[in-house]
């Protein structure tokens, strides 16, 4: 291969002369150039010593009877193929064998969409039953049959009786309310016998029954809502709940404890029914650079895959992969896949698992970064000619 410099137009070495520092760095570029073409490839940095004499005596790598030659050391090379069960390349099922849950313990995130099943559980409280505003109740007396009423409990918590006026009932038991009546009675007569009859109770569970009952529409008590920005959401009647950070089964105690504080014979069952998206980014030297989801476990060979497979110039060896860690500081790591791609290594060990928001570059190898230096000096004559007139615009300048 030949390594003599490029020749200059003669509308560069004008350009070049009136520029006398651009052709010093052209020299020096040219030269970093030259000496990538003459020896083919980039020399990568070593990162474990291998001895080429001998197969399998890596000096820092302690697994004996591997190759590290075509890098990747402890990882099995193809001289160590054998015969393999037919069965795994045989027809069969396109879902492939079973395998573990992607994660152990799914914790919710901002934008996680849940769907919230309401159901009554018609059990028995073990606590007496106190009146609610809105409560229906049935006031009757065996001495005055004119002291009979119905009476809803009005929003400031009391009934209105004949003779009494105004009594507080809100909070009270039945029988605490009959007790406060008798006795308030008896300045009227001397044996009132009152008795309070509930006609219509546990309002609060029926209006939040109405808030949720979808059965004009989808069927059922549900309630979807997201976890929004600040990592809650929001329910009816209990307001803002935490949920980032939280799993399923820990929301649910959650809703139910707060449910159970304002409400009884109510139990909330929440089901994700959408995650939030999540999503990868591959740029620099692939065909197809931008953004993609990330809508199972994914690798690194899979992100270039999605981004269309690599182009010419793109260096392999130093595939770079950005991202955040749990405190958000910005962290990254270089992978070298070449030889897997190449087809060299059939168990790369750079081949690692990619999450939520990380960004892979293929940059450029050193020969396409020369290039593109030499490219961005030795302009076209097209482009030489508009400098020139600046140049000697700034020349006749008398600012």
């Amino acid at each position: 291969m030949s390594t003599r410099p490029p020749v200059l137009s003669d509308w560069q070495v004008l350009f070049f002369r009136c520029t006398p520092l651009a052709v010093v760095f052209a020299m020096a570029v040219s030269a970093i150039a030259n000496a990538q073409v003459s020896t083919g490839v980039p020399t990568p940095i070593p990162v474990v010593q291998a001895d080429e004499n001998q197969f399998g005596s890596c000096r820092n790598c302690p697994i004996e009877g591997v190759d590290c030659r075509d890098g990747g050391c402890g990882e099995l090379p193809w001289k160590a193929r054998r015969p393999l069960p037919w069965q795994v390349f045989a027809q069969g099922e396109y879902l492939g064998p079973h395998r573990t849950a992607h994660v152990p313990v799914y914790r919710l995130r901002v934008d996680d969409k849940i769907f919230f099943v309401y159901r009554l559980t018609r059990e028995v409280s073990g606590h007496p039953y106190r009146l609610n505003v809105g409560d229906e109740i049935r006031v009757e007396s065996l001495q005055d049959e004119h002291l009979d009423r119905d009476l809803m409990i009005q929003p400031d918590g009391t009934i209105t009786l004949r003779l009494l006026g105004q009594i507080m009932a809100a909070g009270l038991t039945i029988d605490d309310l009959r007790k406060n009546l008798e006795t308030l009675y008896e300045q009227y007569y001397k044996e009132p016998t009152i008795t309070v009859t509930p006609i219509r109770v546990n309002t609060k569970l029926e209006d939040l029954r109405s808030t949720v009952d979808n059965r004009n529409g989808f069927g059922g008590q549900n309630f979807t809502t997201n976890v929004s920005p600040d990592g809650t959401v929001q329910l009816p009647a209990v307001g803002s709940v935490p949920a980032q950070g939280l799993t399923l089964d820990e929301l649910k105690a959650e809703v139910d404890e707060r449910y159970a504080s304002i409400v009884d014979g109510i139990e909330v069952t929440p089901i994700l029914t959408e995650r939030a998206p999540r999503f990868i980014f591959v740029v620099g030297e692939v065909t197809r650079p931008g953004r993609f989801d990330l809508t199972g476990p994914t690798t690194a060979m899979q992100a270039v895959a999605l981004a269309g497979g690599w182009v010419n110039g793109g260096n392999l060896r130093e595939i770079v992969v950005f991202r955040r860690a749990d405190d958000w500081r910005l962290i990254a790591t270089k992978l070298d896949l070449r030889a897997a791609l190449y087809g060299k290594r059939p168990i790369p060990a750079d081949e690692v698992w990619l999450r939520d928001s990380d960004i892979v570059l293929v940059p450029k190898n050193p020969l396409r970064r020369a290039a593109d230096a030499i490219d961005q000096l030795f302009l076209p004559v097209n482009q030489a000619v508009p400098i020139m007139a600046g140049l000697e615009m700034l020349s006749v300048s008398t600012l």
